[in-house]
């Protein structure tokens, strides 16, 4: 039943020319162009030009407008002040845009008096959200066409992901940049599932030759891909489909936009996602949210003229403005920390699937071939020296696993630096430090390993502490007694076997009078040592609580995680012995 406020009086009857009544000009449809094309006595065109920036022509007596459910509302208004006649060819395409105008408008009325808050499919999804993100999923339902721009860890997979077992929407595509796709990977898996509590079929998209696609559920691509498959998406039938990080697509006239335009063209519902939205810069969250809704924001002439500080300007003039005509429009939510912060626990701890160079680390991992024949091989080895060769054997590896993992943990730490975030990022060897140092230097980092004199380290912190870097990366042996408050996240880029190191690193940031709410990042490969530190810390959730020792341990406690520890180093090196076999 239809609310007697669902639509306007402007699109209640149809605006075009009645019997009998004068006119004022021609509408007509431009197949070339997908635009609405009005010519008409030149007081009604330059009337149009001044009320609708969007309505652009060069010549005089025309006036052109965008075929968007929202301009056809606005022509329609704008007919019933001075009705024109239809041409007889787009007669039928009027009533259709119009009919679907009214459709758009009606949904958006509804959404106000929709559920603040739907919680998600028990049958499909193995997750809780927070009362924020049930709002979130609301949101989601309600809009095909939206982004999500809530800022980082803040769960927007999550929230995407219980959208997608809300509607099945299958098959669907997540395109995420290279370094998530594995948590994207990790995260479906742990969320969602057939209604039967089957699992779904996930396939990661591989190469720039695109190829037939075997059946899947989900197909998960990196943005870097998307030219060489942009014929082939388009003309797929993909249901649902994720932009994550959409920031991504800000800048317009490359291969990687166009195939992106032409997959989101296809599908039936579109999310972005997006911790850092660009208000400031016109051409950016223009080009982002025309992926989102074609033309939601006129062309692009008329939004630079109207929105930023004139024609062809890049420079949004009112950010807060236009964050609120998003918002308002129904196409955008976001919240920060800070609006959620009642629903947020003092620390928050993620555990992030991220990729490896698997390459690399074979090729460090022959470095210990002697070592492991040796071990394997060598009866005259005393208990002391058998265990001397382990411990190298085990720092070797886990090295390896740092160094092939480090460029994905600096793409990742990027990309929290540019949302805004303060960083503490821990590590354990110094060549993955150096690793870091080189890929993080335009963000000047501060570093706190061992190596640096007691002047060097207090001019670290000071430059840390004084904002004039966001970036401290500091050896996870080396952050007793170090006190930086000012960090909002914490980053595992490697691991320790002690759940007390890590207990100790993120408390350098959550500290007394610490008033935010602490997002600690473990950042984890498939490959190397991590899936053996992940049993070992009993991090194979994605989100995990009070596993972390938050309490201070008696010294039998602390002499158990050794022993704990003890153990899987003894797993480690019966897994490498075991593949080194098998290699020869």
């Amino acid at each position: 039943m239809n609310h007697p406020h669902d639509l306007p009086p402007y699109l209640r009857i149809d605006g075009a020319q009645a019997d009998g009544e004068q006119t004022y000009g021609m509408l007509s449809y431009n197949r070339r162009s997908n635009c609405w094309v009005i010519r008409a006595d030149p007081n009604v065109t330059e009337l149009c030009k001044r009320l609708f920036p969007g309505a652009v022509s060069r010549r005089r007596g025309e006036a052109r407008f965008t075929a968007h459910r929202r301009i056809i509302a606005d022509i329609n208004w704008l007919m019933m002040r001075y009705p024109l006649s239809v041409a007889e060819r787009d007669k039928t395409r009027w009533t259709k845009a119009l009919e679907e105008a009214r459709a758009y408008v009606k949904a958006r009325q509804a959404a106000l008096r929709t559920p603040a808050r739907i919680k998600p499919d028990r049958a499909s999804f193995r997750g809780t959200l927070t009362a924020f993100q049930e709002e979130g999923l609301a949101f989601l339902l309600r809009t095909e066409r939206c982004l999500l721009a809530d800022e980082m860890g803040l769960g927007k997979t999550v929230q995407s992901l219980a959208l997608l077992s809300h509607i099945t929407a299958y098959p669907a595509i997540v395109v995420a940049p290279a370094h998530l796709i594995r948590n994207w990977e990790s995260e479906i898996h742990r969320f969602v599932q057939k209604t039967g509590g089957e699992p779904l079929s996930i396939h990661i998209v591989k190469g720039l030759k695109s190829y037939a696609l075997p059946q899947a559920d989900i197909y998960l691509m990196h943005y870097l891909l998307l030219r060489g498959w942009k014929q082939y998406l388009a003309e797929s039938e993909l249901e649902y489909v994720i932009f994550d990080e959409i920031q991504e697509l800000r800048h317009s006239g490359t291969e990687k936009y166009s195939a992106a335009s032409l997959l989101a063209d296809h599908a039936g519902r579109v999310v972005g996602l997006s911790g850092t939205p660009i208000y400031n810069r016109g051409a950016e969250i223009w080009n982002v949210i025309n992926i989102l809704d074609f033309h939601f924001l006129g062309n692009y002439e008329s939004f630079t003229r109207e929105w930023c500080y004139g024609y062809g300007n890049q420079i949004v003039l009112k950010p807060e403005l236009l964050g609120d005509y998003l918002r308002r429009e129904g196409i955008m939510l976001r919240r920060t920390k800070q609006d959620v912060l009642y629903d947020l626990p003092p620390k928050r701890r993620l555990v992030m699937t991220i990729e490896s160079n698997h390459a690399i680390y074979q090729k460090l991992m022959q470095q210990l071939a002697g070592k492991l024949d040796q071990l394997r091989h060598d009866e005259d080895l005393t208990g002391s020296q058998r265990s001397v060769l382990k411990m190298e054997i085990e720092q070797g590896e886990r090295q390896a696993t740092g160094i092939a993992k480090a460029p994905f943990v600096a793409q990742f730490v990027r990309a929290l630096l540019e949302g805004g975030e303060k960083v503490l990022l821990f590590a354990h060897h110094h060549q993955v430090m150096d690793s870091y140092q080189k890929d993080l230097r335009a963000f000047r980092p501060c570093f706190i390993t061992g190596r640096e004199t007691q002047k060097q380290k207090e001019a670290s912190l000071e430059r840390f502490m004084n904002g004039r870097s966001n970036l401290c990366c500091i050896s996870l042996r080396s952050a007793s007694g170090l006190n930086l408050q000012r960090a909002t996240c914490v980053v595992f880029g490697e691991l320790d076997w002690s759940p007390a190191v890590h207990s100790q690193a993120e408390d350098r940031a959550h500290r007394m009078g610490q008033e935010d709410s602490i997002l600690c990042y473990y950042l984890v490969s498939k490959g190397g040592s991590d899936q053996d530190m992940q049993d070992a810390l009993g991090l194979k959730v994605s989100q995990f609580t009070a596993l972390m020792g938050d309490q201070v341990k008696s010294q039998d406690e602390i002499l158990s995680d050794s022993q704990y520890a003890q153990r899987y180093v003894e797993q480690l090196i019966r897994r490498l012995l075991g593949s080194h076999q098998m290699a020869e």
